[in-house]
């Protein structure tokens, strides 16, 4: 979905912009946005109908893939490495509904050889508490060209 696509009534907050890259699967299910703050590994997205299971709000797998390409963006940032994810845990804690904005703030817990431990909140409108993430990823030994 291009960023043109979104209705006309979301507007992205300030301070995010488009993501540019992550592959196809994650550029099929966005438009994804990163913060654009020196440092910030911030990331959000609109929910969209495709987004949603039958009962209208976010649909877990949806939420999982969100949660698993914000927390690999975090791994980048820690060790400018491609990585893969080991274990992804989320917790639920509130339904996210069309048309909210998702927030996830990742945080590296611990980095050690080749493995970090990562975790997020999944903030509705960057405020309420949706769900909560924690990962392990194993980072690649060959470095990424950066771009």
């Amino acid at each position: 979905m291009r960023e043109e696509d979104l209705p006309a009534h979301l507007i992205v907050p300030d301070g995010f912009a488009l993501s540019k890259s992550r592959g196809a699967f994650s550029n099929h299910n966005g438009p994804v946005y990163e913060a654009s703050g020196e440092g910030d590994v911030r990331s959000g997205l609109f929910i969209l109908d495709r987004h949603c299971n039958s009962m209208g709000f976010l649909h877990g797998g949806m939420a999982s893939a969100f949660a698993d390409r914000s927390l690999a963006m975090a791994v980048w940032a820690a060790t400018k490495r491609p990585s893969v994810t080991l274990k992804l845990t989320l917790h639920f804690l509130e339904t996210v509904r069309l048309h909210n904005w998702l927030e996830a703030h990742p945080t590296v817990v611990s980095y050690e050889h080749d493995l970090v431990h990562v975790g997020a909140d999944l903030l509705i409108n960057g405020e309420k508490l949706a769900a909560r993430a924690d990962a392990t990823f194993r980072s690649l030994r060959r470095r990424q060209k950066q771009g």
